[in-house]
């Protein structure tokens, strides 16, 4: 008798246990359909509901939607980056080259450019680079002014270059920047009685922009101004003093 009264039991209660199992399992699978459901619903919505049947459907649905968000893109900070470009001299922003008592406005200049980097923040990057200028002039055929420099230069970015939210880093596509630095080096005056000697460029100054193109490659479109310390600028003068340089600058940044 009372192995029947146990048989009698477990068929009652295994009935009961399965339905409860079966009631655990589609509402399991309620709660995902409904999440993903929402998820296809709203996929080109920016804010999803503030709601969802259930934290499992929940948490379904916004990993989903965060991951299928055109507007986050994973990036990962890089340290140091290259710099190669080339650009050409404003002979409207350059002082004048001098013969005795003549002057003459450069024209048709340009300069070259490769620098290494590091990245310090994401406001704030330095360089060291090496620059070639070569200023041509106005009614002086054949005959052109060289510069060679190093310099050293600290940039602030305008805008941060990457923004962390929460375990996601994105990066920004458009960021202004400045720059401030000084460099030294050789000039020299081609031809006969042209000034040449040591170059201080202090300041060196640059105001610009980035485009990033991809997460390690961009542009670099910038004005730079040189104040150039030295012992003239033009031909048969020996006196010293101090000179504008002016060059429009466009490199590609390589980060790394």
């Amino acid at each position: 008798m009372k192995q029947i009264s146990w048989f009698g039991v477990l068929a009652v209660l295994m009935p009961m246990a399965s339905g409860a199992a079966g009631y655990s399992n589609s509402a399991f699978q309620r709660e995902v359909k409904t999440g993903l459901d929402l998820v296809g619903a709203r996929a080109n919505v920016d804010v999803l509901p503030d709601t969802a049947p259930g934290e499992l459907g929940a948490d379904v649905y916004q990993t989903v939607g965060a991951a299928d968000n055109a507007d986050t893109q994973m990036f990962i900070p890089t340290t140091m980056y290259v710099r190669m470009g080339a650009g050409l001299n404003l002979g409207f922003a350059t002082d004048q080259a001098k013969i005795g008592d003549e002057k003459f406005d450069a024209s048709g200049g340009y300069a070259t450019q490769i620098g290494l980097g590091w990245n310090l923040s994401s406001y704030v990057r330095t360089e060291v680079d090496f620059q070639t200028t070569t200023l041509k002039f106005s009614d002086i055929k054949n005959i052109t002014a060289d510069y060679r420099t190093v310099g050293a230069m600290l940039y602030f970015d305008f805008a941060r270059r990457y923004v962390q939210t929460g375990d996601i880093t994105r990066r920004r596509t458009f960021v202004p920047f400045m720059g401030l630095g000084a460099g030294f080096g050789q000039y020299e005056f081609q031809g006969r009685d042209g000034a040449d000697g040591f170059v201080i460029a202090a300041p060196r100054a640059a105001l610009g922009f980035n485009v990033m193109l991809t997460d390690l490659i961009g542009i670099d479109v910038m004005y730079q101004y040189n104040m150039m310390i030295g012992h003239g600028f033009g031909w048969g003068v020996r006196d010293g003093g101090v000179d504008n340089v002016s060059n429009v600058m466009a490199s590609f940044r390589v980060n790394f």
